[in-house]
Parts: C-alpha cells; structure tokens; sequence
C-alpha cells in the first residue's frame, strides 16, 4: 500500500502525464454534463413516466452506453455509436473495396483519409438515425410536433454525435488513453452506482434473498472480472530462435544474433471488436422497429429482448464468426513470418517463409476457437444474470460488452500510465509485474 501511494505521488511530478491526465478528467467531465442537457421541447416528466415503464430490453444496452443519455433524451443521445457504426463500415470497405485499401497502405496520408470518410459517414448515419430515435422513444406527449422542432432536435442530435467525436479525438491527441474508448467505458461506469445500490436493495427487500445472496453477487462478479482479464491478456507463446552472425572487423570476428525470444499470440486476438460488430448489427431490428409490418413486429420482439433464446444465440454465433473475421484482418501470418526472416528468425523445425506463415494460421485458428466461444459465453453472460433474477441494469455488468471494455480499457490506461513513469525511471504502478493493455476499440492489433 505504501508503495502504491508512493507510486501514486510519482504520478503528478511528470508534468506531461499530470497535464495529459488533467485534460482527460476535464474532456470527460464535459462529456458527462453534455449527457443531462435536454433536448430543447422535451417534457422530461412525461418522458421519464414513459423510461420507467420499459427495462429488460435492448434498450437498456443502448442506454447504458451513452450513460443515461438516449432514455433522457439530452443532446448526446445517440453518443458515440454512430462513429463506432461508420468505423466498422469503413474497415468492411477496406477489405472488398480497392479503393479503400490502396487508402490503407498509404501511410499517414491514406490514414487521414479514412479518418475524413468516417467522420462524413458518422454524420450521415446519425442524421438517418436520429428522426428514427425522436419518433419512436420520445413519446408524442414528450415532444412538439412541428417541422421546426424536428430539424432543430434532429440538427443538435448530429452535432452532439460529431461533438462526442471531437472529445474522443481530443482524448486521444492530448488526454490519455484512447478517447472513443474512454467515451464509452464512462458513459458505462455512470450506470454502475444506480445498478449496485438497485441490486442492494433489491435483495434486502422481503423477497429479495438477503444480504448473504447479494455478497455471493459480488463474489461472483469478482470472479468474472478475473476471468476477463484473463481472457484480455492470455497469450499463446511460438518459441523464435535468431541465426549466429559472424561479422569480421579490424579489431576481430564479433559474433551477433544467436538468442531465443517469442511471438506471443493472444488467445483473443481481436479484442472487444466481435461483440461490437455483433451489437451493432443485433441493435437492426430496434432502429427498423418503427417501419416493421405486422408480419415481421414478432421477430422485432423477440430480437428486441436481450433475454430471449434466439437473440443470445444469434449474437453468440455472430461473435464467434467476427472474431474469426476480424483475427483474419489483424493479424497477418505471412507478414509475421516474412518480419521474421528479413531479422533472421525462425521456429525451430520450420522453414522461413510460407511453411512459418502456415505453421503460425494454424496455431492461431486452434487458440481463436476456444477464444471466440469464451467470448460468446462472457457476452451473454448478463441475460443470464437477468433471468436469475438479478436487477437488468446491474447485469449489465456481469460479463458481456460492458464488463470487456471496462477491464480492456483500464488496462491500456494503466500501461500508459506504467510506460510513462518507467520512461522517468520511476517505478511502474506494479512492481515485480507488468501491465498488459490490449489495443484499442477500432485499432488493429499488432505483434
């Protein structure tokens, strides 16, 4: 404890690392205060009457995003899932599109192209977005309903998304961390006080369990929280050997190379992206719920309800599949192993190039299995919370994308944290370990 104080106090005498942190509290304050700004017009009375009425759906998931946000209504409700939305788009462009990945191997130049198309995408997609959110969870007795009022709520809707946009990258330049990913985890972590103190009394209460159910609660979700680590961080080492090089000089022959290293693999190579990729397309039939006919409003129903069987088995099987998906894009077995002979590496058995290449996709593809299928069953861990009865808007919390993208966050700002101070030869936040973070929502991942 005296050594994490002291680390602690370490902390604030880099003026960079004080400087880059201040300025991160400050953006997301801004942020969190933008989340409570109603939208001009709106009856918070009869719009909160009607919030009260839902929970147990995908709604909920949606809600707990933008930290409290879309169920209030405020200028920032569609927070920063249209971005999200758009970068997906691109990077699914950037694989069957030429145009795309000539902009990917560009360089600098190439990346800030992408960066200007995913943003004109963002406004695009919030501006479809927004008249679809405004008629079917803002209640007519909650809103004008003049053209007035709807260009002016739909106007500030956008410009709220491309606002959040700006804080993330503001974050990201001057703050610590990646900032779409800050935005995310703290519209996330605003949820939690309101859900522990909703589950603290829902077990006190006379059919609720008792104190002894709700401190097993807590064991519990301790014990997912380890287990997500794990998942984060949990590598498969290839053993590398370097080739001896004799050089000779005037002073003599000098030897180089001739160690042994490892190329980690990460078990879950692709990180948090699958469930986001999967959210974002199980999120469909909500946003077409208000054009659905008849016919279709029973699979809107049913795929609206995050508890029901064929929502979580539809968003497992879509997670297990993207990770594959995005493994394949972000982690290049023939690049790896061509690195590795221009450096003169190789594994013990195999030779360089295209054997090396198809040594290390087959070993990838064995650890993505288990790896996707634990990521499924974190994912829809919180439905099953829910059905045990435990209060939806803490069960968001037991597994699923919250919980990822809070440890996932938490440990890539730690380890810049840790980085910075090892850089002023201070001692990192742990000592005798290593913080791993792992690479931020919407970065590949690289080894």
């Amino acid at each position: 404890m005296k050594s994490l104080i002291k680390n602690l106090r370490n902390i604030w005498k880099i003026e960079e690392l004080k400087n880059r942190i201040i300025q991160t509290l400050i953006l997301v304050a801004v942020y969190r205060l933008g989340s409570f700004i109603i939208l001009p017009g709106i009856n918070s009375e009869v719009l909160a009457a009607q919030t009260a009425k839902g929970g147990g759906n995908i709604l909920d998931i949606i809600n707990a995003f933008t930290g409290g946000a879309f169920a209030n209504a405020s200028i920032f409700a569609l927070g920063i899932m249209p971005y999200i939305s758009a970068s997906i788009i691109v990077q699914l462009l950037g694989i069957a599109v030429p145009y795309f990945q000539k902009l990917q191997k560009d360089g600098e130049s190439g990346r800030k192209k992408i960066n200007q198309i995913t943003r004109a995408l963002t406004v695009i997609i919030t501006a479809a977005q927004a008249p679809g959110y405004l008629s079917q969870y803002v209640p007519p007795a909650a809103r004008p309903d003049t053209l007035m009022w709807w260009v002016l709520a739909i106007t500030i809707l956008v410009a709220g998304t491309v606002f959040v946009m700006w804080l993330g990258e503001r974050i990201t330049d001057r703050g610590l961390g990646n900032g779409i990913s800050l935005i995310i985890m703290v519209g996330i972590i605003a949820n939690l006080p309101q859900g522990l103190l909703g589950e603290f009394v829902k077990k006190n209460s006379p059919d609720g369990g008792g104190l002894v159910l709700f401190l097993m609660e807590m064991v519990i979700l301790l014990a997912i929280i380890v287990v997500s680590i794990l998942l984060v961080q949990g590598t498969r080492r290839i053993d590398i050997h370097f080739a001896k090089k004799v050089v000779t000089t005037k002073q003599g022959a000098m030897q180089y190379g001739g160690h042994r290293s490892y190329l980690p693999l990460k078990v879950n190579a692709a990180g948090v992206m699958p469930i986001i990729f999967a959210q974002a397309i199980m999120f469909v039939p909500v946003i077409i719920a208000g054009f659905a006919t008849e016919g279709s409003n029973v699979v809107v129903r049913v795929f609206s309800d995050y508890t029901s069987f064929w929502y979580n088995f539809t968003f497992g099987l879509l997670i297990v599949l993207f990770t594959y998906f995005y493994t394949a894009i972000s982690v290049n077995p023939q690049s790896i192993a061509d690195e590795l002979k221009r450096n003169g590496g190789f594994i013990q058995g195999k030779k360089p190039g295209k054997e090396t290449a198809e040594f290390i996709d087959n070993v990838l593809s064995r650890i993505t299995l288990p790896g996707s299928l634990f990521l499924a069953f974190v994912a829809i861990l919180p439905s099953i919370a829910s059905k045990m009865n435990v209060n939806p808007a803490f069960a968001q919390f037991f597994g699923g994308t919250s919980l990822l993208i809070l440890v996932g966050v938490v440990l890539d700002t730690l380890a810049q944290i840790d980085s910075h101070l090892k850089m002023r030869q201070y001692d990192g936040l742990m000592k005798g370990g290593r913080i791993k973070g792992r690479a931020p929502i919407g970065m590949v991942g690289q080894y």
